[in-house]
């Protein structure tokens, strides 16, 4: 799990002191996106630079698995001793796997707050056309600048509380998997994991958008819940049914919507399978100003209950509310129109 978490307005700057006061050394290999190397890359450099590190950039475009291969590669020819990721979920999950691969160290700076893959230790790539989660190394430190997060759309954030609360329902299935599959659980991650989601939801009226409290409060819940999945080993607490449900939209939906958003919607048609507190889940979203409904997700309402319907063939080994068969699409379709996700 990561040993230093900076999170505030001016946080870039502190690169380079951090990088030295965790006795890292040598060269380094700047993992970032077109935008985001000017938006923080560059600044980042700077800050190594000034403290007697060597960096180079290796742009990225997509979170693929060549790309991997090819920031190894780049790694490799600069001779770096340390990885950064530097933008969003594509930077960070390319440099997190590249460095695990390595066997070098990885620190993890984001510009957006939309998923809690800024933290994890699982990452996200596209290998022969299809959506991959793969275990990774969590990073040794993560260095978020409030006041660069704060320029990213307000979409982003947003999603990213979506991620977070998904954690109810994630340790749900969790307990529920343990009861009837005596799956082994970590009742210190479920916890964390629950506190984690409550205090997103309990706060939901105080994130807004152009507020450096807000974009705190959710980073920090971010490392919370990927620290909650490095306790467990695993990505149980924070991965359930609401993200086979949201994977399966990516598989299916033509434009599926951001992560967190899909989780989120998620969550609420799993709360009220668990028999939970699912319109408490929808307000605190609306409040936030997250999607509730298909059509503020911009997905039409039959991929919605094709994704109901499939999900469970996602992660099968997960065993999770939507059992082992295809859910009948009558009870799709009501579960839905109850929960008010479709018309």
């Amino acid at each position: 799990m990561p040993r230093n978490v900076i999170a505030g307005p001016g946080a870039l700057e502190s690169v380079g002191p951090i990088c030295k006061s965790m006795r890292l050394k040598g060269n380094s290999l700047i993992v970032t996106g077109a935008t985001t190397k000017h938006i923080a890359g560059e600044a980042v450099a700077e800050s190594l630079s000034a403290n007697g590190y060597g960096s180079a950039f290796f742009v990225v475009d997509s979170p693929t698995a060549e790309n991997v291969l090819k920031a190894r590669e780049a790694a490799k020819d600069v001779k770096a001793d340390f990885l950064l990721g530097v933008g969003g979920g594509k930077a960070i999950d390319i440099a997190k796997l590249a460095s695990t691969q390595l066997d070098c160290n990885f620190i993890s700076v984001p510009t957006a707050a939309s998923h809690d893959g800024i933290a994890s230790s699982r990452a996200s790539i596209i290998d022969n056309g299809k959506s991959v989660s793969m275990q990774a190394e969590a990073p040794m430190c993560v260095i978020a600048d409030t006041d660069i997060i704060m320029k990213s759309p307000y979409r982003l954030l947003a999603a990213g509380c979506g991620d977070v609360i998904s954690n109810y329902t994630a340790v749900l299935d969790w307990r529920l998997a343990s009861r009837l599959q005596n799956v082994y659980i970590s009742e210190y991650a479920a916890a964390l994991s629950e506190m984690t989601a409550r205090i997103i939801l309990e706060s939901a009226p105080l994130i807004k958008p152009g507020l450096e409290e807000s974009v705190r409060l959710v980073v920090k819940a971010l490392v919370s819940s990927s620290v909650a999945m490095s306790i467990a080993g695993s990505s149980a607490p924070a991965s359930g049914s609401e993200h086979k449900f949201a994977h399966m939209l990516d598989q299916i939906a033509p434009k599926p919507a951001l992560h967190g958003e899909q989780c989120g919607v998620g969550t609420i048609l799993m709360m009220y399978l668990h028999g939970g507190d699912w319109k408490r889940m929808r307000e605190a979203l609306k409040t936030i100003g997250a999607p509730t409904t298909a059509q503020e997700l911009g997905i039409e309402d039959k991929y919605i209950i094709e994704a109901l319907m499939k999900a469970h063939k996602i992660r099968p080994e997960r065993y999770t509310i939507l059992g082992d068969k295809d859910l009948p699409r009558e009870a799709a379709i009501n579960i839905a129109k109850t929960t008010k996700v479709i018309e």
